[in-house]
């Protein structure tokens, strides 16, 4: 599929068309004042890559190996909530079009299509192709090992914990609209049948400050699948995953949907990546747009981008071949940054090309 010139933009305005204004705000929409919202995005656009020249190629390998699958190229698709608001195949699409391109979906916990038929329809196009699932760990640790009991019977490869959510955000766009629950007809279908919900009903996914380091260590001895940590920010906890057996990190705000107080995703990322050396892969979660976006993530270190609401985007204005519209222009759009910066590689990509935009100013020196 050929890229569209126009980039992403194009889908976002399609989608915000296509979609019920307080279903495009829930996906749109972020903490408090949105700073951090906005933050994520202005973090790419004050760093520039500094060309290597004549160090041609006639292609360059974008392929990334990560605990839990392969990659075709350095972005998977990050965890998002409620896929079936944008598109009535919801979670199928976006599976299908993942396991297209060759890359991850990571489902999410709040996904409207149960997680069996997400991997189901992901494999329908690929049979290898790799379905995470992501969990925010439960307070009632039976309903966490129910979940991750659900994931591995459905083949996930991988498991996503999302670490930075112990209450539920503040979301202004919601409460202004008065959205609280899904329409009539859409559930969060991973929590049909758990013990302590409704006969036949969904159980609420619940948010906890009272969820520890010990919920994930009793995690990580329940499950042999890789484990990620999703929400990381400080570097101390991106030590504390390391002797806690996690397998990768994600850097990640939540998409600015939970603290509005929370430095932007690319900002925090090179502390993060000194201080897991080379210990366990990271993944930049925030903010990507441009296929030149991922290119400064993985420059200062992250082995692969992870995308989000650009993927509701196209699902919203195409369904499957909008997913799929969005992985092939970041495909595009990234080699290409790649083979004008001379890379042959994803190795290529190094501390030393990220300088900071202004005359006399380096990423390096401040």
């Amino acid at each position: 599929m050929s890229a569209d010139l126009s980039g992403l933009r194009e889908l976002h305005r399609k989608a915000r068309a296509a979609l019920d204004p307080v279903h495009y705000d829930y996906y749109a929409g972020g903490a408090g004042d949105e700073v951090v919202l906005a933050e994520n995005e202005a973090a790419f656009r004050r760093l520039a890559l500094l060309p290597r020249v004549l160090r041609g190629s006639p292609a360059r390998d974008i392929a990334v190996d990560l605990p839990g699958g392969r990659l075709g190229l350095p972005v998977l698709i990050a965890p998002t909530a409620f896929h079936r608001l944008a598109h009535p195949d919801g979670e199928l699409a976006t599976a299908r079009a993942a396991a297209a391109a060759g890359t991850v979906l990571v489902s999410g916990m709040a996904s409207t299509v149960g997680i069996d038929d997400v991997t189901t329809a992901a494999r329908a196009v690929d049979a290898d192709a790799a379905v995470w699932f992501q969990l925010y760990l439960q307070p009632d640790e039976d309903v966490t090992a129910n979940l991750v009991r659900r994931a591995e019977r459905a083949g996930c490869t991988a498991l996503v914990v999302t670490a930075d959510s112990p209450v539920f955000g503040r979301h202004r766009r919601d409460v202004r609209h008065g959205f609280h629950d899904l329409p009539a007809g859409l559930a969060a279908e991973n929590m049909r049948g758990l013990s302590g919900g409704p006969p036949g009903g969904t159980r609420d996914i619940e948010m906890s400050p009272a969820v520890s380091w010990d919920h994930l260590s009793r995690l990580r001895e329940l499950t042999s699948l890789p484990l990620w940590l999703k929400g990381v920010l400080h570097p101390q906890d991106a030590r504390r995953a390391v002797r806690h057996g996690v397998d990768g990190l994600f850097v990640s705000n939540h998409g600015g949907r939970q603290s509005d107080l929370a430095p932007a995703a690319l900002d925090a990322l090179p502390a993060v990546v000194a201080e897991v050396a080379g210990r366990m892969p990271v993944v930049l979660d925030g903010g990507v747009r441009r296929g030149g976006d991922v290119a400064v993530a993985l420059a200062l270190g992250a082995a692969a981008v992870g995308i989000g609401r650009p993927v509701l985007w196209g699902l919203a204005a195409d369904g499957e071949a909008g997913v799929a519209r969005v992985l092939a222009v970041l495909r595009d759009e990234f080699d290409h940054v790649l083979a004008l910066c001379g890379g042959r590689g994803l190795a290529d990509l190094t501390p030393d090309l990220v300088v900071t935009r202004g005359p006399g100013r380096c990423g390096r020196c401040g």
